[in-house]
C-alpha cells in the first residue's frame, strides 16, 4: 500500500425530497383538506479522522462522494425519509481546503473528530402548509432544495509525539524498529525510506508514544532537493525531534556539521521546527568512528552547544533502552 498525503475530491450533498400534493379521501370527511407531507432532507457528506489510517491511499481511486437524496413526501402528512449521510474516513492530521478559494475548511487533529463538509438540501414542504383563507385546497408543493457541491483538496500532516529526522542512511528506520512495533523497510543504501513510517512505542504501564520516521533529508531539501522535502510538513505536528547522526560515515566529514545542515534545512522550511524540544542521537557506535574524535568527545561537543546527546547502536540495541526511557521522561512527563 503506497503512502499518499494529498488528494483532490468532489463532495456533493443529497438533494432534498419534493413535498407532496395530496388530499384526504375518506367517506366520513367528504370535504377532507390537503394532507401532502414534506420531503426528506438530503444526506450530508461528513469527514471523520481515524487513528487507524495513516495515508490517503483509499481516496486515490475514488474522487466523488455523494450523500443520498431525500425521499419525497406522501399523503396523510407523511414525511419522506431523510437521505443517508456519507462518511469519509481519513487519517488524523488532515487539512481540508476549498480547491477554488484555498480557504481552510477543517483541520482534524484528534481521533474521531469530524465535521460536515456539505449539508444536505432541505426537503420541500407539502401542500398542507399552503392552506389559506383564500385557497383552501392548494394544488402545489415545494420542490426539494438541491444539494451543495464542492471540490476539495486534502492535505495530510502526520500527528506524532516524536519525529525522527536525519540525513540519508543514518539508521533512522532501524532505530524506529528498535524502539517501537513498526517494521519499516531497512537496507544499506540512501533513501531506503521513501515515505514516512509510523510506529508506536509502548511501555510497561500501558502508556505509549507515536513515532514518525521521516525520509532522509539532504542539504537543499527545504528548496526541493532529494526526497525529504516532500515530507518536511509532517514534522510540523510532531511534538519532539530526534536527530539521528551516523558517527561512522558523516556526510560532511563532521557529525556536528551534519547536525548543522539538518537544523538549517528545518529552519528554512519553517522556523518553528528548530524551536521544538530535541535530542541528538549518535548512531552506529558498534562500528569504528570516522575521524580522530572519540564518541565521548563528539557527545561533549553537542553538550557544549546546549543539546542533549546519546550514543547508541540501533543495530545491536546498545543504548536503545536508555533512549526509550529518556523519550518517555521528556515527552510524557
Amino acid at each position: 500500500m503506497g503512502f499518499i498525503d494529498e488528494a483532490e475530491i468532489t463532495v456533493k450533498s443529497g438533494d432534498g425530497g419534493a413535498g407532496c400534493v395530496s388530499f384526504r379521501r375518506e367517506r366520513s370527511l367528504p370535504k377532507g383538506g390537503p394532507d401532502g407531507g414534506d420531503g426528506g432532507k438530503g444526506g450530508n457528506v461528513v469527514i471523520k479522522a481515524s487513528r487507524r489510517l495513516h495515508s490517503l491511499y483509499d481516496l486515490h481511486s475514488k474522487i466523488l462522494f455523494k450523500g443520498q437524496n431525500g425521499k419525497p413526501g406522501r399523503g396523510n402528512n407523511r414525511s419522506g425519509k431523510k437521505g443517508k449521510d456519507i462518511e469519509i474516513l481519513v487519517p488524523v492530521g488532515i487539512m481540508v481546503r476549498d480547491q477554488e478559494t484555498g480557504e481552510l475548511l477543517a483541520d482534524l487533529v484528534y481521533d474521531n473528530q469530524h465535521m460536515i463538509l456539505v449539508e444536505g438540501g432541505a426537503g420541500g414542504k407539502g401542500n398542507s402548509h399552503f392552506v389559506t383563507a383564500a385557497n383552501r385546497a392548494p394544488r402545489f408543493a415545494q420542490e426539494g432544495q438541491k444539494g451543495t457541491e464542492k471540490r476539495l483538496k486534502l492535505e495530510l500532516k502526520l500527528v506524532a509525539d516524536i519525529g525522527i529526522v536525519g540525513l540519508p542512511n543514518t539508521g533512522k528506520s532501524t532505530l524506529l524498529s528498535r524502539i517501537s512495533h513498526a517494521h519499516p523497510k531497512i537496507d544499506n543504501y540512501p533513501f531506503t525510506t521513501v515515505a514516512p513510517n509510523l510506529g508506536v512505542m509502548s511501555f510497561d504501564d500501558e502508556q505509549s508514544l507515536t513515532v514518525a520516521d521521516i525520509p532522509g533529508l539532504v542539504e537543499g531539501a527545504s528548496s526541493g532537493k532529494g526526497l525529504g522535502h516532500r515530507f518536511l510538513q509532517h514534522i510540523e505536528r510532531t511534538g519532539f525531534l530526534l536527530h539521528v547522526l551516523d558517527v561512522n560515515q558523516p556526510h560532511s566529514g563532521d557529525v556536528v556539521k551534519d547536525f548543522s545542515i539538518l537544523r538549517q534545512e528545518l529552519e528554512r522550511f519553517h522556523p518553528c521546527l528548530t524551536e521544538k524540544d530535541q535530542v541528538v542521537v549518535i548512531n552506529k557506535i558498534d562500528l569504528k568512528p570516522f575521524g580522530k574524535k572519540s564518541i565521548q568527545e563528539i557527545c561533549r561537543s553537542f553538550h557544549d552547544l546546549g543539546h542533549e546527546c546519546l550514543a547508541i547502536s540501533a543495530l545491536t540495541g546498545q543504548g536503545v533502552e536508555e533512549l526509550r526511557q529518556l523519550l518517555r521522561e521528556k515527552v510524557i512527563s
